[in-house]
């Protein structure tokens, strides 16, 4: 925990991928970030040397995004890349639209994939967890969820980064989801929806100033098994300004 018993704040890097990265880590560290949340080709060319940067700057690493395909292709990669910048979670975005079924036993099949991925990099304490979109809340034809059926096939080995924005989106109760997957959530995207529909930065907006009612929710938040919490924004118009409003409002509300 951080002073104040703050939990750390990190800043998922897909946020600013649309700027250039010079001076991003540094920016970061001024604004008040105390991590930063890449993806797999943020680091896994070089791995020790994106290590260095973060130390330079003042930051941590507490997990990654990966794609299903390349970390099952070669887990142990990952694993190597999680302990080269400090990080203990290897977390899959998601699985492309043009690939998703609607048959229950592909998602109970991607469950599995995460489990077999994560048994695999136990050892080097790691975790494997799932990010969410918006898509595994549309029942299947069954009348299930996606992302149930995922965690029926993922068994106890995966764990579960809950993405706000697109549980809010998908029409699901965030507050309920909170609440009913908290055994699984080891991470949470903080990302609000606004009110200006989705022609302006697709639909997103800093943290605070958007249709979530956050501090409902501080609660909530801060009765899961959590280390740190994670900003994001899909498109931001201006990345250091969304940065910036959403780490202030969020320790103005005690997060």
């Amino acid at each position: 925990m951080t002073e104040n018993n703050r939990l750390p704040v990190s800043f998922q890097l897909y946020s600013s991928r649309n700027f250039p990265p010079e001076n991003q880590l540094t920016d970061l560290k001024s604004i008040g970030y105390d991590a930063v949340e890449p993806r797999s080709i943020d680091l896994e060319s070089d791995p020790e040397e994106f290590r260095r940067k973060l130390d330079e700057s003042g930051l941590s690493c507490f997990g990654f995004h990966v794609p299903l395909d390349d970390l099952e292709k070669d887990p142990s990669l990952y694993a190597d890349c999680a302990q080269a910048v400090g990080a203990t979670k290897i977390i899959v975005p998601a699985v492309p639209k043009s690939e998703r079924m609607v048959q229950p036993e592909f998602w109970i099949e991607v469950g599995a994939a995460l489990m077999r991925a994560g048994e695999k990099v136990a050892d080097r304490n790691c975790k494997v967890l799932w990010h969410n979109h918006d898509g595994e809340y549309a029942r299947l034809p069954d009348g299930t969820l996606p992302l149930d059926r995922l965690f029926e096939g993922a068994g106890g080995w995966v764990g579960f980064e809950i993405d706000c924005g697109w549980v809010v989106r998908a029409g699901a109760s965030l507050a309920d989801e909170l609440v009913r997957l908290q055994d699984r959530i080891c991470a949470i995207h903080l990302k609000d929806i606004s009110s200006c529909g989705l022609d302006i930065e697709d639909g997103w907006t800093a943290v605070g100033d958007g249709l979530i009612d956050w501090p409902a929710l501080v609660g909530p938040i801060k009765q899961l098994k959590l280390d740190h919490l994670v900003v994001e924004h899909d498109n931001p118009a201006d990345w250091k300004k969304f940065a910036s409003r959403s780490i202030t409002y969020l320790r103005g509300i005690g997060l």
